[in-house]
């Protein structure tokens, strides 16, 4: 009886795994993206460690990396650098026409050295560093001379003298209206060649990740459709915010005339209005109507209200 307890017991089974590995095969990540819970909190390891100050990092929407490799370009990603490069071209012919090197630094100083020549070289020089980096930035998908197209862009156009609005080009018209006009016109391109050439750089991201299976993400079509949208809304955002800085001192004199007629006359005569106080008054109001925008919540009512349409 003592020997059948014994036969019936455990039966030791671990020579059968000797000299062997046994492995799993890895989880499956789209099931894993089904079942997994929702977490908000971002990884250590996914945010880049870059010498960049803060401040620069907010003006161009993120972390500015030094340099990346990504694999080819996808259809989304060369359609961006389309849009980039005609924005670019457009940016830098309405920087020529409308910023004349007067009441530059660099004007001033060549004057003083008795070398007026050299500030017009200068003053193109910087045009020239924002094409061709820019373009080299877009379709290298380099931000180092991404970033070097926006500062040469971007510094070309501060004038430290006049209040009075100045063209490159003498041919172009005089009046009020049609010269800010134009000026808005350069905003908005301005704007665009930003954001778009940060896309690429941002959609090179992703579109690497999820091809090498850092990542899986669904429906990968919904997110490049909501952010087409979204470029055809920043433009109306910016000739917005650029048309009430501008005309500030069309704004409050209709305003006024509605009380006081008189009143509204003489701001319209005003030169206050037409100089650079006019135009910080006008800053002033916009973000005055962005604080309201954000103190009301607009972006995450906007964004329910498309998630519920969609």
């Amino acid at each position: 009886m003592a020997e059948q307890s014994d036969a019936k017991g455990p039966v030791d089974t671990s020579h059968l795994y000797e000299g062997k590995v046994v492995r799993s095969s890895a989880p499956s990540r789209k099931r894993a993206a089904g079942t997994l819970k929702r977490d908000t909190e971002i990884p250590e390891d996914a945010v880049p460690k870059v010498l960049v100050p803060s401040w620069v990092e907010t003006i161009f929407g993120g972390p500015v990396v030094a340099k990346r490799n990504f694999l080819a370009p996808d259809r989304m990603v060369v359609s961006l650098q389309m849009r980039s490069s005609a924005a670019l071209l457009i940016l830098c012919f309405l920087t020529f026409m409308l910023t004349p090197v007067s009441g530059t630094a660099w004007f001033a100083v060549t004057n003083a050295i008795g070398v007026s020549a050299l500030g017009m070289v200068i003053h193109l020089g910087l045009i020239l560093i924002g094409l061709v980096g820019g373009f080299y930035g877009i379709f290298q998908r380099d931000q180092r001379a991404m970033l070097a197209s926006y500062v040469a862009l971007i510094l070309v156009t501060i004038r430290f003298a006049g209040s009075k609005v100045e063209f490159g080009l003498s041919f172009l018209p005089e009046g009020e209206i049609s010269q800010k006009l134009l000026l808005i016109l350069y905003a908005i391109f301005l704007v665009m060649y930003i954001e778009i050439s940060s896309g690429i750089i941002r959609f090179s991201i992703l579109d690497t990740s999820i091809r090498t299976g850092e990542v899986y993400v669904m429906n990968v079509n919904k997110i490049t459709s909501r952010y087409g949208r979204a470029l055809g809304i920043t433009p109306v955002i910016a000739g917005f915010v650029a048309m009430i800085t501008l005309f500030i001192n069309l704004i409050i004199p209709a305003f006024v005339g509605i009380f006081d007629e008189v009143a509204a006359n003489r701001l319209r005569e005003s030169v206050e209005l037409t100089s650079v106080y006019g135009v910080a008054l006008g800053t002033i109001l916009v973000f005055m109507v962005i604080a309201s925008m954000f103190a009301i919540n607009l972006p995450l009512r906007i964004q329910q209200y498309l998630e519920r349409q969609s």
